[in-house]
């Protein structure tokens, strides 16, 4: 491997797949990333006044003063700042799907690999913008959880769980969605990196349930190049990612088919995206992952300084 200060100036030039898989931890990966398109900023969904208390937090330089309570400060000479609900900062919650599917690769990293360095990077500039993040890695279920936090230390256990994780385990996206909504008691965004090779119907009933629960999922959709063109010439053995079996098969014969069920499943998820007015990405693994992300969020920056919609 690179030495840290190599491969982020390698980074720097270009946040290739290749360069990133040169980096020495994860950590370093997201830092990179983030001073890359931090100015793909965003503005909290959740604006105007609120008259119910939340919280107290610590006072930073750029608080409005007329937020600090001073009772506070008169009693213990410390400067807070009182929160109310609909004031908080933004909620990100992050999932990422640690499945079988998501092991597979032409390349020389996985669809987790790039879908781990694409959360860790929006971990960071969440947390940099002093804002919240938590982050569940699933299956069928809920396999590694990191509770929503904030700070340095949120960080530093956020990119240690996602070092972490292998792919293994069967999907169940659908219901790990409406698993997740019923857990959930701040409102925010919720970022879900998947390949989403599972039952649609499933899918938009959990997807259908986070928006309805006054949530804002961004579908991040991770795929391999290979599985975008099917470009394979020789005799093929096709091992179930999921399920129990193989076979040897002419990838020849079954392009034509495979390409139309595999067009038709993600151009019916992105429909079903754009029915609920949220945000569909798709994820080429082969893409460097600063283009891909500073590309949505810039444009996602945009639709937030102009009030506009999806």
């Amino acid at each position: 491997m690179a030495n840290g200060a190599a491969a982020a100036g390698a980074a720097d030039r270009s946040l290739d797949p290749k360069v990133l898989d040169r980096l020495s931890g994860l950590e370093l990966v997201a830092r990179t990333i983030v001073e890359g398109f931090l100015a793909g900023s965003h503005r909290s969904p959740h604006k105007g006044s609120s008259i119910e208390f939340a919280q107290h937090r610590q006072y930073v330089p750029g608080d409005e003063l007329r937020n600090v309570d001073w009772k506070v400060f008169a009693r213990s000479d410390r400067l807070v700042v009182k929160e109310f609900i609909e004031e908080t900062n933004l909620a990100c919650h992050l999932l990422v799907d640690g499945s079988e599917s998501m092991g597979y690769t032409s390349l020389d990293w996985n669809k987790l690999d790039y879908a781990r360095w694409c959360a860790a990077g929006i971990a960071h500039l969440t947390l940099k913008r002093r804002d919240t993040a938590g982050l569940v890695i699933f299956d069928d279920e809920g396999r590694q959880k990191v509770p929503p936090g904030n700070g340095e230390a949120q960080l530093v256990e956020m990119i240690l769980t996602l070092e972490g994780a292998d792919p293994g385990g069967p999907t169940q996206i659908g219901g790990v969605l409406d698993w997740f909504a019923s857990r959930l008691s701040r409102r925010g965004i919720v970022p879900i990196f998947s390949d989403f090779f599972d039952d649609l119907d499933a899918i938009v009933k959990g997807l259908v349930r986070l928006v309805h629960d006054g949530h804002e999922p961004i579908l991040f959709q991770v795929v391999d190049p290979l599985e975008r063109s099917f470009a394979f010439e020789r005799l093929l053995r096709l091992d179930g990612l999921e399920d129990a079996g193989n076979r040897k098969v002419d990838p020849r014969a079954l392009r034509e088919a495979y390409l139309e069920e595999f067009n038709a499943h993600n151009e019916a998820l992105a429909k079903h995206a754009r029915s609920l007015d949220i945000d569909y990405v798709l994820l080429d693994t082969s893409q460097p992952v600063d283009q891909a992300l500073s590309t949505y969020l810039g444009r996602r920056s945009a639709r937030a300084k102009t009030g506009g919609g999806r």
